[in-house]
């Protein structure tokens, strides 16, 4: 017996990749429904590569009554109207917005971090995903964080445009053929606040009192309630001119003493980490070569020698799969083991 899935924002970017997900690792389900707003109400969706199509569901008349599941992937605004909806008629929904992450009586969940947090998802039936960047982060830091208990964190993004929603994917593209094939002057940013292409912007979400943006105070505290509230975070979050792939300089300090060696042989074995990591040309991982994989990606490990118990690492992730997609799945199976019991 399986479940009846309800993929929420079925038609954007990281709806489609839950769909393509929920097919690749086969999970079980009896049901799925394509589920977005009006305007896309009736079109076709793929869902897996047997070439089945879904009919997309209107949410206004979506009833969430009998369904096991909904992966949202609708933004904040819809989001913050239909799933109390869902959740109210029992349906567990996997958010992937920013609404509910610190909501205290909503657990967030990368499932090889803090599976055990997931226990307290009946409070309000909605389980929330973290952000793209901390979910790669933190999936890094857990083993060593086991092993020497991590003190502080200073790390710098370079985030591709792929995070800003198909938008930010087809402003980079005119932006560059305007670059290579001129014809007339090249439009203003609309999605960004300066030109992507060929540039970096070091500003992403709105800016707050302090100087810091919204994106590096998610990183901050995010991290604090998945991982641990001690450890201290200084983020800066950048975009660059890359498709797919968020990648993150990482500078970590520690409370024992944890070697370089140590640490990549930690980082070897912890689930849902992969250690590409010789000392030679091209012996690293890059966000071209992490699209598509489910990985979290560990290059670069090096002791830091400005500080006692230092290391400097590299990691690279799909922002679109464990970014967001592929995690709400995982965190979909988890649930199933540990309280659905079904499939």
């Amino acid at each position: 017996m399986g479940y009846r899935v309800a993929v929420v924002g079925a038609t954007g970017n990281v709806g489609r990749e839950m769909l393509n997900i929920l097919a690749e690792r086969e999970f079980p389900c009896d049901e799925i429904a394509a589920v977005a707003s009006p305007r896309s109400t009736g079109t076709e969706i793929e869902y897996g590569e047997s070439g089945r199509k879904l009919k997309v569901k209107n949410i206004e008349h979506f009833d969430f009554t009998g369904w096991d599941i909904a992966l949202f992937a609708a933004g904040s605004g819809p989001t913050a109207i239909y799933a109390p909806k869902a959740a109210s008629q029992g349906c567990v929904v996997i958010d992937n917005s920013s609404l509910y992450r610190m909501e205290p009586d909503v657990p967030l969940i990368v499932p090889e971090v803090n599976p055990e947090a997931i226990d307290g998802y009946t409070a309000r039936n909605i389980i929330a995903n973290p952000n793209c960047s901390t979910a790669q982060m933190v999936v890094a830091l857990k083993p060593l964080h086991d092993r020497a208990k991590i003190k502080r964190v200073i790390v710098s993004t370079y985030q591709s445009v792929s995070g800003a929603g198909k938008a930010g994917m087809d402003e980079l593209f005119e932006q560059t053929r305007s670059i290579f094939m001129p014809v007339g002057e090249m439009n203003e940013p609309q999605k960004f606040t300066k030109q992507i292409a060929f540039n970096v912007i070091p500003h992403i979400d709105v800016f707050l009192d302090d100087g810091s943006t919204k994106e590096e105070w998610k990183m901050v505290v995010e991290t604090k309630k998945i991982l641990d509230p001690k450890i201290k975070v200084q983020a800066t979050c950048v975009r660059v001119p890359v498709f797919v792939g968020h990648s993150e300089s990482l500078n970590i300090e520690f409370e024992k003493e944890l070697s370089a060696t140590e640490a990549q042989d930690i980082l070897r074995e912890a689930p849902g980490v992969m250690l590409v990591d010789k000392r030679e040309n091209g012996g690293y991982i890059t966000p071209i070569e992490c699209v598509g994989d489910g990985a979290t990606y560990v290059s670069r490990v090096r002791e830091d020698p400005t500080i006692d118990n230092g290391l400097a690492l590299w990691c690279v992730s799909d922002n679109l799969r464990k970014g967001a997609a592929l995690n709400a799945v995982q965190i979909a199976e988890l649930l199933g083991r540990r309280h659905l019991k079904k499939g």
